[in-house]
């Protein structure tokens, strides 16, 4: 009988025997047969013990084969007498005599390399006689081979085994059994039935306790097998984390809040000196003085009334001589700025005042009362500088008149004023009417500040080592034979922070060019951008500031880890509803998995959501050991802090989230996708062959009317619709159709009014720019897009709201240079589909529209 064994014992027992002999292993020589010699066809047949002399070919049976069968031996020899032995080359006879226990190796030379099947070769004591060699096992002296063995193949070589483990008999389990009372129930009644003399039932008995301990831990079983189930759908689970992970899987983003930040103004003495770095500012504190140590009893004192912490996002240098600015308006009086000034003149030489410095301008009087109280707190704005003529070659700019040097600034175009900023006046009656100065100033020394305070937790436990293995089955190995070590299952290492809520702060997406190549990155905001521009930012693209220190390197934090490499060092951080926050780390598929024993040190910030919003004024004490800094305040309120997203919102959005599309496939989609991109008003797309792929044409119109190649928009354009965009389709972004308007009016003026004032009046309300008060001109760019029809009627509206007219008729109305009576007659003019009506009345563009206007009556 042939046995399936585990253990195979025999080979050992027959090895040590005293005279028996046996077979124990064959090998094919194949890829290692030198020179000249046939591959698989020696086979290399060692025993347990010499091998006996005498022997013949006849004393060597192989059977077996599919396709090749009666193989023949040719000729056997013992490897220790192979350089004896005229049948084989000298190349042979010298790697056979080098084997190991040569006298050991029967060498047999077969007429064939058979077959894939499997043969048996046996060791017989003759031709017709299938007995046993003589002092040989009979177990140990036949074995199963194949010449194919160095083929290359898909199978494991290990033999396999048919040992069929032992159905395990299922237990009789009662599934509606599940909280404590009825497991305790059940468990006792097993009981019962097993020990029929268990009388006592009494909670100090021995069995008792055993079995109401098996029906907590049973409770707390099921307990966790309801939370399970719970926590696997979006519209069921209760954690904030599980939430998270739900929505993440159709690609929705749960935002945690976002912290608020604010410039903040510092005046000093002295000068220059750097920001310290362990700089940070509290909000009002009652009773506490303006400037403190950190950690003194004072820092103490002020913590205890727990008030908002900010620091300051970068650093800058610090000058007496920034403290404040004073405008100079040349000897002129009742000045101010206008609204949408982008430049301005400082009394002064400030060489030190370079581009990219932040100035905010605030309202320090009143404009009729000259007291502080009566200053107006909106009146304040911040604007970042993008060009200062301080010199003209190596003199200060000078006023000519008056010999007083003076300081030109330009700021940023999207930092432009919201109002107009009172510079001099005069005040009223009631005060003495009498001439002001400074009533606004410019304010220097400004940094960026974000609600948050930093701090360094004590290092976490060890990663601890693994104390459970995966099974067998789970490995694909279920076999009773199988005695390898057993995978082990790696610990769930998820540490704690001690405080929250953790600071997430707001990101913006900048495109940088590194040797010709443009990537983009992820900064808190863009220091050549503009002063307003810090302020914007997507609350779902806020990231922690938190790092781990592992003792050599920083762990960073990602927004998921799928799309983490196995080499990246980087976690998750999820909070819960409670507040508390855990890291999550990788698995080494997506993100690195922590070593054993490895200790990390938590550095991240505390302070989070919209009660960082406070408002202008509020952050006056500053912690730091530089005595020369006299006062902080920010000049304006904070904002931008928003509350971490509830359960509900999700549940709410990640569904339609789902459903938004995410690619662009006609040129409807093409266009949807170029107007998601900030500073596209509206977009149109056309496809087309252009003889060997499709292109998308896409026309943009941007805001304010900029042309599309302006400052490389177009190649922001083409990066942004790239992701979108279907493989074969190219993309091109081209400029609007600008369709230039001819329009004559006829105005009669109300016989109070001057007619200059009038032609005034109607050329500002039709003008194509920002008018004084902040609306939009009627032919503003912002107002048109692609094909929108030009109506008459707004026209006639807008004439009529001019003071001093009476009536208004318009004469002609075409496009410029193209005699047409249609679109009078019918009210209106329609426009093709990348076409965008255009009026600027520029005598210098007087190819942009021309508007023509002719008054009578008035004075």
């Amino acid at each position: 009988m042939i046995y399936t064994c585990c253990e195979e014992n025999r080979r050992a027992a027959v090895e040590i025997h005293a005279t028996l002999n046996g077979i124990d292993w064959l090998e094919v020589l194949d890829l290692d047969a030198p020179a000249d010699s046939p591959r698989q066809r020696t086979l290399m047949l060692r025993l347990l013990k010499p091998v006996p002399s005498g022997l013949t070919p006849e004393n060597v049976r192989i059977k077996g084969g599919e396709r090749i069968r009666h193989i023949s031996v040719e000729w056997l020899e013992i490897a220790s007498e192979a350089p004896l032995s005229p049948l084989m080359t000298l190349a042979e006879q010298t790697v056979f005599a080098a084997l190991p226990d040569a006298d050991h190796v029967l060498l047999i030379r077969t007429d064939s390399s058979g077959d894939f099947s499997e043969y048996q070769l046996k060791l017989v004591s003759g031709s017709n006689n299938d007995a046993p060699l003589t002092d040989f096992d009979p177990r140990l002296s036949s074995i199963d081979f194949t010449f194919k063995v160095e083929c290359p193949s898909d199978f494991d070589c290990a033999d396999n085994t048919d040992c069929q483990q032992e159905p395990a008999s299922s237990p009789a389990i009662n599934y509606l059994a599940r909280d404590f009372s009825s497991l305790r129930r059940l468990v006792i009644d097993r009981m019962s039935r097993q020990m029929p003399g268990w009388r006592d039932r009494s909670p100090a008995d021995l069995a008792t306790t055993l079995a109401e301990l098996i029906a907590y831990v049973g409770d707390m079983q099921h307990y966790h097998l309801d939370a399970i189930a719970t926590e696997a759908y979006l519209h069921t689970a209760r954690l904030r984390s599980s939430i998270r992970r739900h929505a993440l899987l159709v690609d929705y983003h749960m935002h945690e809040g976002c912290n608020a930040r604010t410039w903040l103004h510092i005046n000093v003495n002295g000068g220059p000196f750097p920001l310290p770095p362990d700089i940070r500012f509290y909000t009002h504190v009652p009773g506490a003085p303006i400037h403190f140590l950190s950690g003194s009893a004072e820092d103490r004192k002020a913590l205890q009334s727990t008030p908002l912490v900010f620091e300051p996002m970068h650093t800058i240098t610090l000058r007496a001589e920034h403290n404040q600015f004073e405008f100079y308006t040349w000897g002129d009086e009742r000045c101010c700025l206008p609204i949408a000034a982008t430049q301005a003149t400082l009394r002064g030489h400030w060489p030190d005042l370079v581009e990219g410095d932040v100035l905010i301008f605030r309202e320090i009087i009143g404009a009729l009362s000259g007291t502080t109280e009566d200053a107006d707190p909106t009146h304040r704005h911040a604007v970042r500088l993008v060009a200062v003529n301080a010199f003209d070659g190596t003199d200060p700019l000078l006023d000519p008149l008056h010999d007083i040097e003076i300081t030109e600034i330009r700021w940023h175009s999207e930092d432009a004023l919201p109002f107009p900023l009172c510079i001099s006046s005069q005040t009223d009656q009631a005060h003495d009417d009498l001439l002001l100065n400074n009533v606004s100033l410019a304010f220097g020394n400004n940094v960026l500040v974000d609600h948050g305070a930093s701090i360094i937790d004590a290092p976490t436990e060890p990663v601890p080592a693994a104390q459970l293995h995966y099974s067998t089955a789970s490995s694909g190995k279920n076999n009773s034979c199988n005695r390898e070590n057993r995978q082990p299952l790696p610990p769930r290492f998820k540490p704690h922070l001690a405080q929250g809520p953790v600071t997430y702060q707001g990101q913006i997406t900048k495109t940088i060019v590194e040797q010709g190549i443009r990537r983009s990155i992820q900064l808190p905001f863009d220091p050549q951008g503009s002063a307003k521009s810090a302020f914007e930012w997507q609350c779902a693209d806020a990231v922690p500031v938190v790092r781990l220190h592992d003792g050599s390197q920083n762990w960073h934090p990602s927004r998921e880890l799928l799309s983490n490499r196995a080499i990246d060092k980087n976690f998750v951080l999820e909070s819960e509803n409670d507040g508390s926050t855990h890291v999550r780390f990788g698995d080494d598929v997506h993100g690195r998995r922590p070593d054993i024993g490895m200790v990390f040190t938590p550095h991240y910030r505390v302070g989070n959501g919209p009660q960082g919003n406070v408002g202008a004024d509020s952050i006056v004490h500053v912690v730091s050991s530089e005595t020369r800094i006299n006062r902080v305040t920010n000049l304006l309120p904070a904002y931008g802090g928003l509350a971490a997203e509830t359960i509900s919102e999700v549940r709410r959005h990640a569904p339609y989230a789902f459903r938004t599309q995410e690619r662009a496939v006609t040129p409807a989609d093409y266009a949807s996708v170029a107007e998601r991109l900030d500073g596209v008003q509206r977009a149109a797309a056309s496809l087309r062959w252009t003889g060997s792929w499709h292109t998308v044409f896409t026309t943009v119109d941007r805001d304010g009317g900029m042309q599309v190649n302006e400052d490389g928009f177009d190649k922001s354009v083409v990066e942004h619709m790239d992701r979108y965009r279907m493989a074969g389709h190219d993309l091109k972004v081209n400029d609007p159709l600008h369709v230039s308007l001819e329009i004559d009016m006829l105005v009669c003026v109300n016989a109070h009014y001057f007619r200059s004032d009038v032609r005034r009046g109607l050329l500002d309300i039709f003008s194509s720019t920002v008018r004084a008060d902040g609306s939009l001109g009627l032919f503003h760019p912002d107002n048109f897009s692609f094909g929108q029809t030009v109506f008459l009627s707004p026209l006639y509206t807008a004439a009529r709201h001019v003071a001093g007219v009476d009536s208004v008729q318009i004469t002609r109305f075409q496009r410029q240079n193209q005699e047409d009576l249609k679109p009078l007659a019918d009210g209106y003019m329609t426009l093709g589909r990348f076409e965008i009506a255009r009026l600027d009345n520029n005598p210098n563009f007087p190819e942009r529209g021309v508007l023509r206007l002719e008054l009578h009556g008035g004075k």
